[in-house]
This record gives C-alpha cells, sequence and structure tokens, in this order.
C-alpha cells in the first residue's frame, strides 16, 4: 500500500476505512466473502499490463506464453476442482457467464423458464428488467408455501411454456436443488439444463451440496462467494460442441481482452478450494448457518422453507410491521451487515422488500464457529425485536466490535 499512499493519498485512505469496516463489522451478507491474502497478491499483478485477446495457444497478441500458462493453470485446477472436462474461466462476472450461456445455446425470442427473482432466483434467470427478461421470452417457477421448491409443479410449467433452455440455480434458496431431477424434467420437454452454482460452488465442490454434474448441460458460477476467491465468473461444460459455442460467446461475442490478473486470481483460488481443508470450511459453513436458522426460528422468526441445507437463510417480515430494508439498516447500525431481499409472496418492492439474506461464509473465513454464530443469531434477534432502539443498536455495535477483533480477517487459513 506504500505505493497508492504516496501516490494517491484519497484512495488509500478509502481502502484504509473499508478495511477497518471490515474488519470491525460482522460480514454476512451470503454472496460475500473474505479471499486470501495471495489472492489479492495474484488480482495486483503485473498480469494486469497484458492484453491477451483470445485463448491459450490462440492468441491475437504476442507475448502471451505466461499468460496462456496461467489461463492454462486456471482452467486445469477448475475441472478437476469441479469434474468436468471443459472450463471457461474468461467471464468477467456471473452474469456475462450467464449472458454468454443464452448468446451460445438459444436466439433472442427463444423461451427460458427459470426461478422467480421473489422466490429466490436471480435478475438473469429471466426477470423482466435483465438483459434475459427483455431477450428472451422468460417464463417462471417458484417455491411452495413451504418455501421448497416442487419439481412436479415445475414440471407442470415446463410442459406448458416449452421452454428452450430451464435454469436451475438460486441466489437466495436455503435448501439443497436436485439436479438429478431438473434433467428428468429439461428431459421431458426437450429442453437444454443449464445450472447457475454462483452461490453454492463452494459448497459443490467440498461434497457438501449435490453436483449439477453430469446432469446439466452447461454450469456457470462465480468464483467469490462460497469459493472465496476473487471476484469474476467461469463456464463449465461436459459437451464439446458447447464448448466451443461457449468459447466464441464469451470472444468474441461478449467481451474483449480476458482479465489476466484475475484469472491468475482465479487460479491462486481454486489451488484453495482443492486443498484438504478446504472442505472442513464448506462443513462448518453448512453448520453455522444452521446455527443461525435455529436460534431466529426460536426467537421467533419466520425462516423461509423453516431452515437451511446450505450457507445462507432468508427471513421473511410478511408478519412483521418493519420491511427488509428497516432491519437491513437496524443492523447495520448495530455492526451486522446483511442485505434486504424479497421473499415469497412479496408485497414490496425491490427497494423495500419483505426479508433479509443471511450468509455464514465471511464470518466461517474468519474462523468462527457455532458457538460464534449462537450469539450473534440473538444478537439480531435482540435488534428486530426492538427495531427501532438505537441506543440498544449502538450497545451491541460494541460488543460484536469486540467479537469480530478477535478473529483476524485476511490471514492465511486456519480451519
Amino acid at each position: 500500500m506504500s505505493f497508492l499512499k504516496e501516490f494517491d493519498s484519497e484512495i488509500y485512505e478509502l481502502c484504509e476505512k473499508e478495511l477497518e469496516r471490515q474488519t470491525n463489522h460482522l460480514e454476512m451478507i451470503a454472496s460475500e466473502n473474505f479471499t486470501l491474502p495471495a489472492v489479492m497478491e495474484a488480482m495486483g499483478s503485473v498480469f494486469t499490463n497484458k492484453y491477451a485477446e483470445g485463448y491459450p495457444n490462440k492468441r491475437y497478441y504476442g507475448g502471451c506464453e505466461n499468460a496462456d500458462a496461467v489461463e492454462q493453470l486456471a482452467i486445469d485446477r477448475a475441472k478437476k476442482l469441479f469434474n468436468c472436462e471443459y472450463v471457461n474461466v474468461q467471464p468477467h462476472s456471473g452474469s456475462q457467464a450467464n449472458g454468454a450461456v443464452y448468446a451460445a445455446l438459444i436466439k433472442a425470442g427463444d423461451k427460458i423458464l427459470g426461478m422467480d427473482l421473489s422466490h429466490g432466483g436471480h435478475l438473469t434467470h429471466g426477470s423482466k428488467p435483465s438483459f434475459s427478461g427483455k431477450n428472451y421470452q422468460s417464463f417462471t417457477y417458484g417455491v411452495e408455501l413451504d418455501g421448497r421448491i416442487n419439481y412436479d409443479r415445475v414440471l407442470d410449467i415446463a410442459k406448458i411454456v416449452q421452454p428452450k433452455i430451464i435454469v436451475c440455480g438460486a441466489s437466495a434458496y436455503a435448501r439443497e436443488i436436485d439436479f438429478k431431477k431438473f434433467r428428468e424434467i429439461a428431459d421431458e420437454v426437450g429442453a437444454i439444463l443449464f445450472a447457475d452454482i454462483a452461490h453454492i460452488a463452494g459448497l459443490v465442490c467440498a461434497g457438501e451440496h449435490m453436483s449439477p454434474f453430469p446432469y446439466a448441460d452447461v454450469v456457470t458460477t462465480t468464483t467469490h462467494k462460497t469459493l472465496a476467491g476473487p471476484r469474476g465468473g467461469m463456464i463449465m461444460t461436459n459437451d464439446e460442441d458447447i464448448a466451443k459455442k461457449i468459447n466464441s460467446a464469451i470472444f468474441p461475442g461478449l467481451q474483449g481482452g480476458p482479465l489476466v490478473h484475475v484469472i491468475a486470481a482465479k487460479a491462486v483460488g481454486f489451488k484453495h478450494n482443492l486443498s484438504p481443508e478446504w472442505k472442513e470450511y464448506a462443513k462448518q459453513v453448512k453448520k453455522n448457518a444452521k446455527v443461525l436458522a435455529e436460534v431466529l426460528i426460536k426467537r421467533g422468526y419466520n425462516v423461509v422453507s423453516g431452515g437451511t441445507d446450505n450457507h445462507l437463510v432468508l427471513v421473511s417480515f410478511l408478519d412483521k410491521d418493519f420491511s427488509g430494508k428497516d432491519a437491513d439498516e437496524a443492523l447495520g447500525n448495530a455492526g451486522i451487515t446483511v442485505n434486504k431481499n424479497t421473499v415469497p409472496g412479496e408485497t414490496r418492492s425491490p427497494f423495500v422488500t419483505s426479508g433479509i439474506r443471511i450468509g455464514s461464509p465471511a464470518l466461517t473465513s474468519r474462523g468462527m464457529k457455532e458457538a460464534e454464530f449462537e450469539l450473534i443469531a440473538n444478537k439480531i434477534a435482540d435488534v428486530l425485536d426492538d427495531i427501532n432502539n438505537t441506543q440498544l443498536q449502538a450497545k451491541i455495535k460494541e460488543e460484536l466490535v469486540a467479537l469480530a477483533q478477535k478473529f483476524v480477517i485476511y490471514n492465511q487459513p486456519t480451519y
């Protein structure tokens, strides 16, 4: 940071403030995590200077021998990690990875069937404000009153819609996704099965969630979230023809030169995910989320689906007189960072919402376990029980800052 401090003190000071915020607050946004210093070092490496349009050994620029080696290493590690045949590590984000799948496999105006955003889906699964809802005829399935996917109902919808692609995967669904059942549905209607595992990839590669392979035709993920790597995307398949179409859709279809420094960081992250310690981390992520859900239920809060099988807990306030936005702000004042989130049966706008989404990955990366999550869950309930009590929020924040400072961030893992 010394170069930055000398050259641009304003940005340096903001970096320091952000480090302080991350250190003293409890990061519980389900899509956030703490990556390794080695990953951040690779992201800030000399590879940021290199243009490398194309793919390994097929570049449009000279001087790419080291970039080729970096990208091939990332590909090989990802293939081993997810047990698949073909990988594209160039997508800049999960959304761009999803866009490439559509661009590669269907035409504008074709039908796609994905999970409703308010039921736990993602913008790129056909939501109307997204390109996926504007460029394609999008249809949705959701969850039942118990907060779970009813696969028979999904089949009924698929038979009516006759989509070209069925998207499975979610951004706010706390239960395990049955990819085998989705494969059966896709086969029944002759659709391509596209699995977006951005949220659960770190659990999948550790054997703590069902894998989309061999069921899905194509799989996308982000490389941060539960994978705890750099921010970016990735696309995987076992189909050679699909792999070729995906590669063309990414470059030159949607993107120019790849971010070689980020691909280097992805490779470092995959090495971390391949370590024996990673399996212990993934198990702890699930244990911590389960404790979080159990405590909130005991304290009288409506946890959607009645619990969790993965890394996140979705809490509904449809039975309360406050909104997700209110809860988000109150918990933030108490030093707990979550995000407001739509819930099944949503009655408010996406800017207000009737729920919050809480995740365990980031605090698990800091070394917190069941005892800490039980304490934190009770503090969350304390804040929500008296949501307008700013004095209580300030008091709890002092207590939680003291807790947070006991657990080092940006250190090598010690799971």
